[in-house]
């Protein structure tokens, strides 16, 4: 898994937009660096219900997370 584009921001919470590439070669887009009151953690792609609430259109295991969010902290910090 790798980080294929990455833009940062200035100001607000979110730090960063990224898309990430799989290692079967697919590509998910519109995940954000978010800049917390813990430090840096990784929110994935989500959208708008019909509800108003925003729910999030990939689901990813526990440790993918984890690995996920360290190459995009490591990333952004380039």
């Amino acid at each position: 898994m790798k980080i294929i584009r990455m833009n940062k921001l200035d100001g607000g919470k979110t730090s960063a937009f990224f898309d990430i590439q799989t290692n079967d070669n697919i590509i998910i887009k519109g995940f954000r660096l978010v800049n917390g009151s813990n430090g840096f953690f990784i929110s994935a792609p989500d959208e708008k219900g019909k509800d108003g609430k925003y729910y999030e259109t990939v689901t990813l295991p526990k440790e993918m997370k984890e690995k996920l969010q360290s190459i995009a902290i490591e990333e952004y910090n380039k």
